[in-house]
């Protein structure tokens, strides 16, 4: 399954929260590190510990012999150990013994012990709609543990060791569907941890073994995913019966498509993008990359040190902000994105329309539903939205709203808003 038309949006939450500013081992909000999507061993979960177990529904207009694949995707913890060793070595056959330490200082280059991962991926061959309806697919996959030695060398022998070690991994994938109607499927996919656990109270023991970040990205072959946060009034009540447990379905790739579907365990729009002035990978999606940026740059030697021996990731962060060109730094500030289409307000100030909530709205928009309002003002938020500020017909604070008063004054989109009498302009 190719995946590269939603690999930027799927890597942003692949690696969101992964090691966050100031980007050094020694803050402590890196030195545990905590990220969406956790699944752990499921004897963990047995004994208070974390979920073990993923859940997601999504919807497909198809024939019954259209298919569906699917790919998994997670990081796991590796734990990077720096050892020193007796006396330098010129092969790393003859290292019998190293002293693990936290940190070492070779030729003005700093290492450090801590926390790496490692991506893991499953794919899950496609299969046919009617298929599944029959007889749900069960997938087991496993990773083995690993144990790597790297040698760090000065002045052409070894003077002290990386060691990265990994343990065993196991989980399952069960994708199954229902027919709704003749061309609805409802699809169900759960996601579990199994891997064994030496003891299950042990928080490190679980967190090792943990899938961090999971995911799923679907594709249909001859069929199309339903929007679950915009739905047609068609498919409104089969969205509604969509359950789901750690993940949140929203369509991805090209908008307008769909025959892509990311399931994510970050609450996403649909068809949401990493922007293209963004130069790095902070792992901080809702953070300011400008306001990053110049934070890295005014770190101080040390800090730089640090943050550069933590992990190569964060290294790389460090010499992308050091070598930003003025316009490069620029380009960050101030951008705008053309309106979208559609997204003019056609309405005069002093129109009258009727409320239509978009699906999904709060308890706000439930009230105001079918009710009359004039049109008070047409403004812009800092993306260049249209909002539509409107006053109801019935309140009689109605001159309070007018005045720009709170309590009074409701905005809606301009899709959100029916014109009457003429009132578009």
């Amino acid at each position: 399954m190719n995946i590269d038309r939603v690999k930027p949006i799927a890597d942003a939450v692949l690696y969101e929260g992964y090691i966050l500013y100031p980007y050094r081992p020694s803050a402590t909000k890196n030195r545990t590190r905590w990220m969406f999507g956790e699944l752990h061993p499921r004897s963990a979960q047995r004994a208070g510990g974390e979920a073990s177990l993923m859940r997601a529904e999504l919807l497909i207009e198809a024939e019954a012999g259209a298919e569906v694949e699917m790919a998994l995707r997670f990081l796991q913890n590796r734990w990077r150990e720096i050892g020193e060793i007796a006396a330098p070595v010129a092969d790393v056959e003859a290292i019998a013994f190293y002293r693990p330490t936290d940190s070492l200082v070779i030729d003005g280059e700093k290492f450090l012990s801590f926390e790496e991962a490692i991506e893991r991926r499953v794919d899950i061959e496609a299969a046919r709609l009617d298929d599944l309806c029959r007889k749900a697919q069960r997938r087991r996959f496993s990773f083995a543990a690993s144990r790597e030695i790297e040698p760090i060398r000065a002045h052409g022998e070894i003077v002290a060791v990386i060691a990265r070690s990994s343990e065993a991994v196991e989980g399952e994938v069960v994708l199954s569907a229902t027919r709704l109607d003749d061309a609805l499927f409802r699809l169900r996919v759960e996601i579990e941890n199994l891997s064994p656990l030496m003891d299950a109270d042990a928080r490190e023991d679980s967190r090792a073994r943990a899938f961090l970040s999971t995911h799923l990205i679907f594709e249909a072959r001859g069929g199309a995913f339903v929007s679950l946060i915009e739905p047609p009034e068609r498919h409104r009540a089969a969205a509604r019966g969509c359950a789901g447990e750690g993940l949140w379905p929203t369509l991805v790739g090209e908008p307008g498509r769909r025959d892509r579907m990311l399931a994510s365990p970050i609450i996403l729009s649909d068809y949401p993008q990493v922007a293209p002035e963004s130069r790095n990978a902070f792992f901080d999606g809702a953070e300011i990359d400008e306001l990053l940026t110049l934070r890295v740059r005014t770190l101080s030697a040390d800090e730089k040190r640090e943050m550069a021996a933590a992990d190569p990731r964060t290294r790389d962060i460090l010499q992308r902000c050091e070598t930003m060109t003025r316009d490069d730094l620029g380009a960050l500030h101030g951008a705008f994105r053309p309106l979208e289409e559609g997204d003019e307000a056609p309405f005069a100030v002093g129109a009258r329309v009727r409320i239509a909530p978009k699906a999904g709205g709060d308890i706000m928009d439930i009230a105001l539903a079918g009710k009359v309002a004039v049109v008070e003002a047409v403004e812009r938020d800092f993306e260049g939205r249209a909002h539509v500020a409107v006053t109801l017909v019935e309140d009689p604070g109605a001159d309070l709203g007018a005045a720009g008063f709170p309590g009074h004054r409701f905005f809606f989109s301009p899709q959100e808003l029916q014109p009457l009498d003429g009132g578009a302009s």
